[in-house]
């Protein structure tokens, strides 16, 4: 797909949030391509990057890709997963890791979340602590406020090893850019899926 399939696509999509819909459409040809030439790459620090409209860009979209790719990878090797959820202060922090909450919810993994903002210690402290299969903590670290990142963790509470990354990576390959819904956070808050 080309970038301006790309970018039509992103300006159609019916779940765009109005904050990203406005950005696309101011975006001059430069900042089009840079936002859609590729897909952000998956890590050991899982991903980073400026945050905005595009593949290229940390948004919900991205959030969610990368979500259910890590969601089909602890499907894949545990019976029963479960993830802890935790964020920063960060543009968006709150809403990345609800969403992220909410989206492995759906997927049948129960996840735990900080109900307040916490540091990253304290992700791998929740992933020990309560025996999870992974962790999850929205940060950017000491990038410029106009970043922000999705770090994931083993269930050891250390960053996971690049063929964990690896294998993530394969999985989010998967997955389609853009969706027509999101999953909601208060309704598996409610069912007892997010706890």
């Amino acid at each position: 797909m080309s970038a301006v399939e790309q970018y039509n696509a992103w300006l159609h999509c019916p779940i765009m949030p109005e904050e990203l819909l406005s950005e696309l459409r101011s975006m001059d040809p430069e900042t089009l391509r840079d936002s859609l030439y590729r897909n952000q790459a998956f890590g050991t620090g899982g991903l980073r990057g400026v945050l905005g409209a595009g593949t290229n860009r940390m948004n919900i979209f991205t959030v969610m890709k990368a979500t259910r790719g890590l969601g089909s990878y602890l499907l894949d090797r545990y019976s029963e997963p479960s993830c802890a959820v935790s964020c920063d202060s960060r543009i968006h922090s709150r809403d990345f890791a609800e969403l992220t909450a909410a989206v492995l919810a759906d997927m049948g993994i129960q996840v735990r979340i900080y109900p307040q903002l916490q540091p990253t210690p304290m992700l791998s402290f929740a992933v020990r602590h309560h025996a999870a299969s992974a962790g999850v903590m929205i940060t950017a670290s000491h990038n410029p406020a106009r970043f922000n990142g999705y770090k994931v963790y083993g269930e050891d509470g250390c960053q996971i090893t690049l063929e964990a990354a690896s294998l993530i990576q394969q999985q989010i390959d998967r997955q389609p850019d853009l969706r027509d819904c999101l999953p909601s956070f208060r309704h598996y808050l409610d069912a007892g899926m997010i706890q």
